[in-house]
């Protein structure tokens, strides 16, 4: 539809700006005829009869009231063949009545001045619609052309697509390891199949990562919950023989594991669901020292630097040292030590116990989700094993890392995030912040 409109547009200027070209070029010529004559007429040689050649046939001088005085052979030698009579100051004129064409010259500038006629037919191609309809044919062979020409580059183009339609539709939620086959060349079509390759890697690892999860988790809720329901069981069929208190208690810690597992599966979720809390100003080092429990196994001892201050949700980075402080708590030989610090933008956390340590090659196994070690499992036999993963995803939704790093002893947790130089000042004077 556009390219017809636009053919159009272009036929209908065209035309016009033929037909002015072709009639300006015709009158130029009568004109030259004429202007030849009109300076024999001033010379007063001009003939009776007036000689002509050519489509120029009809010339005539005629005198002021209209009597003809020479003429050529085909012009008529008693009537005029126009009324026109160039002004004084305008002594050439033309006119054009749709089949002729005629130029009038004053012969002088004098009142009574003779005026020579010239005319002639208008060129074939004005005349009727010839001009309208071999523009006509020629538009409609070039949109012919144009149209077969667009359809065959935008069938050739359009290949690859139909062929990543089809393979898109064969892929599934249930195997998303099919690839879509990458088209020679390093056109946009190219660079989108790349692009959705990737996609589908990324979605694929990420639907084999749920399943793993909720395999995983399946396992871990099993566990429990058949633990518990064989206690039950077994208080039902011999009453007589158990401890109530016992099973109680044991009954209780199964549920506080529960509770435990669920609630990180929860926090895990809302982390996941990219809806983060609304941003506060902290003081990290206050926070750390909150964070910190008075009593405990072993005594966790703090060196906070002053002035650390960043942005973040305060819930979930209270969660995160407490996840940590807790996790060396369980696994440290005497106490554990918590710094505070300052370095190039960022603001340093690093929790440090004496225990054991973690071997290099777990040091990012244990970030893993229900990923608990050897030497943990009999330590931490109540843990959800998702207290690390949950951490690193809130130093990661908080623009910072969380790594188990070197130590000359035990294991060390480091959590680097964003700093801010200072906190801002509200408008009576003081420093807004959370800690």
């Amino acid at each position: 539809m556009l390219a017809l409109i636009a053919l159009t547009v272009v036929g209908v200027t065209s035309s016009l700006a033929v037909r002015y070209r072709v009639q300006d070029d015709a009158f130029n010529r009568i004109e030259q005829v004429a202007s030849r004559w009109s300076a024999a007429a001033r010379a007063g040689t001009i003939p009776k009869v007036i000689p002509t050649s050519g489509d120029l046939a009809l010339i005539q001088l005629v005198d002021p009231r209209g009597r003809v005085l020479a003429a050529s052979h085909s012009a008529p030698a008693r009537s005029a063949l126009s009324t026109l009579r160039p002004p004084v100051d305008d002594r050439v004129q033309r006119r054009s009545d749709g089949c002729r064409l005629l130029v009038a010259i004053r012969i002088t500038t004098a009142a009574d001045a003779q005026v020579l006629l010239a005319e002639r037919r208008e060129p074939a191609l004005l005349r009727g619609h010839k001009l309208e309809y071999a523009l006509t044919a020629a538009a409609l062979v070039l949109l012919t052309i144009v149209s077969w020409t667009s359809w065959r580059t935008v069938g050739r183009t359009l290949r690859p697509v139909e062929a990543i339609r089809a393979r898109l539709a064969e892929i599934t939620v249930s195997d998303l390891s099919l690839s879509i086959p990458v088209p020679p060349g390093d056109d946009e079509v190219a660079m989108l199949v790349r692009t959705a390759n990737q996609t589908l890697d990324r979605l694929d690892e990420a639907v084999a990562q749920q399943r793993r999860f909720a395999s995983t988790t399946s396992h871990e809720l099993r566990n429990p919950i058949a633990g518990l329901r064989a206690q039950l069981e077994g208080a039902l069929l011999h009453p007589g023989e158990i401890d109530p208190h016992k099973t109680i208690r044991s009954a209780l810690s199964v549920t506080d594991r529960l509770d435990a597992i669920v609630g990180d599966l929860l926090a895990l979720a809302r982390l996941g669901a990219g809806d983060p809390a609304p941003p506060e100003l902290i003081d990290l080092a206050r926070l750390v020292s909150q964070e910190a429990p008075r009593t405990g196994r072993v005594p966790v001892r703090v060196h906070a630097a002053s002035d650390v201050w960043v942005r973040g949700s305060h819930i979930q980075l209270a969660r995160l040292l407490a996840n940590l402080v807790s996790n060396a708590i369980r696994h440290a030989g005497s106490a554990v030590d918590v710094f505070v610090t300052a370095s190039d933008g960022e603001a340093v956390v690093t929790v440090a116990d004496d225990g054991a340590g973690i071997a290099p090659a777990d040091r990012e196994r244990v970030f893993e989700r229900f990923t608990r070690l050897a030497d943990a499992r009999h330590r931490d036999a109540g843990g959800s094993g998702l207290g690390l993963a949950i951490s690193r995803d809130i130093a990661q939704s908080h623009g910072g890392t969380l790594k188990a790093e070197d130590a000359p002893r035990g294991a060390s947790f480091v959590l680097r995030l964003p700093r801010l130089d200072a906190p801002p000042v509200d408008q009576t004077g003081r420093m807004s912040a959370v800690a």
